[in-house]
């Protein structure tokens, strides 16, 4: 006699989509980049802090830089903060030195709009503080063309945007993807807390408040290695995010969620999807 329970079990089902808070929502398989999940992937929204991962990704891709070169922190930095309603900041002290990585920590960790601006301020071009910003968010747009994110554009370097700072969920992820590839950015995203010692104006040294990451996953979900939350009233509550498991990394991002719980329970239920697949 055969045993017949082998032959009439079912089969397995395949796992059922999450569902998400968000309006959009893209994740695939960062080495293979197939498609894993995708709601509204391709509907252009605004991006809040995210914005932040081109931002970082124009520094790192300028020729011969110098991470230890020395940026003196302006009062027009700090201005920016105040005029914006007191944005997200790294709580940089006017008339300090800072390094150029320690100002991509302070972009990337506590969402730094002073940071932000002391980047675009140093790797702009012009004779201007205007005109070295207006070219930096240039190079913004012209790495965005040269990466084929047709549904990307910015306005702003840190997602305060003036109408016409937006992308997708699939442009977002593949935009990611790319910086990822830094090891620099690689190894600042997944960094939890990070305290930075800087050079006061009499040459003394300054050792600044640590900088938490705002990425909820960073300790929650098992395998997190970044990348960037952002939010803002336009924006709602977005999440670029990344996990690897067993050799396999997705990665992929949230936009439009209803809360800051929701965007890291997006993510999670998202992750947990792409990992069965």
């Amino acid at each position: 006699m055969f045993a017949t329970g082998a032959l009439t079990a079912a089969p397995a089902t395949a796992a059922a989509a999450p569902t998400i808070a968000a309006k959009g929502g893209y994740v695939m398989n960062n080495g293979t980049a197939r498609t894993l999940y995708t709601k509204a992937a391709d509907t252009r929204r605004s991006t809040g802090s995210t914005t932040k991962i081109m931002t970082a990704k124009v520094v790192l891709s300028q020729p011969n830089l110098n991470l230890d070169a020395k940026v003196t922190v302006q009062k027009a930095y700090s201005d920016y903060i105040v005029q914006n309603n007191w944005a997200s900041n790294a709580k940089l002290i006017v008339g300090d030195k800072v390094t150029v990585r320690q100002l991509l920590y302070g972009l990337m960790l506590p969402s730094g709009c002073d940071a932000a601006y002391a980047l675009a301020d140093k790797f702009g071009s012009g004779s201007t503080r205007a005109a070295r910003v207006k070219s930096f968010i240039g190079k913004m747009n012209k790495q965005a063309r040269d990466l084929g994110l047709t549904n990307t554009h910015f306005d702003s370097f840190d997602g305060i945007g003036r109408g016409a700072n937006y992308s997708t969920p699939r442009d977002l992820t593949k935009l990611a993807s790319s910086a990822m590839k830094s090891p620099t950015f690689r190894s600042i995203v997944k960094t939890k807390s990070y305290t930075a010692k800087t050079t006061t104006r009499s040459g003394g040294t300054r050792t600044m408040a640590p900088w938490t990451n705002t990425n909820p996953l960073l300790g929650s979900y098992t395998g997190a290695i970044g990348v960037k939350t952002g939010s803002g009233p336009e924006a709602k509550y977005c999440l670029v995010f990344a996990a690897t498991r067993n050799g396999k990394t997705v990665i992929g991002t949230v936009l439009a969620s209803t809360s800051s719980t929701s965007r890291a329970s997006d993510a999670k239920k998202m992750m947990d999807y792409a990992f069965r697949r």
